[in-house]
């Protein structure tokens, strides 16, 4: 078996074109993209419950309007939180944004959202057992709607909130993946 063809650049030495606290933006030859700085990665939360799902909304300064998503928070960006695992973030996140608490946790791997733009990656959390323990809507700097959505309304109720003018996380997909698979009925 050949090896897979990379493009002519793939080698190409990584140059850092700007850096701030959360994003370095890069350039490997001709390809531009985003990275969080070193030691910064991402927890996502799939939280589930007697057949509902947990979403939040917020809004989101680069797409200029309010976001629905699963529940989600940066790992090794605060010293108090250095070190942390991605379980340890996602059991700390969950409670902050949605004011729930889960008896079980599993990792279920890890993911890109947008491989040809971020280096990015998250680990995606599945959380069940949950019990309400407090109103959740993050920090005093974040305005956070909590959803528990029936998983077999998921389809409706992302369609209502795109109508809104809501936009929605591409991670949404893995909630809605297997109805857009389904053939039309028509």
């Amino acid at each position: 078996m050949n090896a897979p063809l990379l493009p002519p650049d793939a080698d190409a030495p990584e140059q850092i074109e700007w850096a701030g606290k959360f994003v370095v933006a890069k350039r490997r030859g001709r390809w531009e993209y985003a990275a969080r700085p070193p030691g910064i990665r991402a927890a996502v939360i799939l939280a589930v419950d007697a057949g509902d799902v947990v979403l939040v909304e917020q809004y989101r300064v680069p797409i200029g309007r309010r976001c629905l998503e699963l529940p989600a928070g940066l790992i090794g960006d605060e010293a108090d939180f250095a070190g942390e695992t991605a379980l340890a973030s996602a059991e700390r996140e969950l409670e902050e944004e949605t004011g729930y608490r889960a008896a079980q946790w599993e990792e279920l791997g890890e993911f890109y959202s947008s491989s040809g733009m971020l280096s990015e990656s998250f680990t995606l959390v599945r959380a069940s057992g949950l019990t309400r323990a407090g109103d959740g809507g993050g920090t005093e700097h974040e305005d956070i709607v909590v959803h528990r959505v029936a998983l077999a309304q998921m389809a409706t109720f992302v369609a209502a909130k795109r109508a809104e003018g809501v936009g929605i996380d591409v991670k949404l997909l893995l909630l809605l993946g297997a109805g857009m698979l389904e053939e039309s009925a028509q």
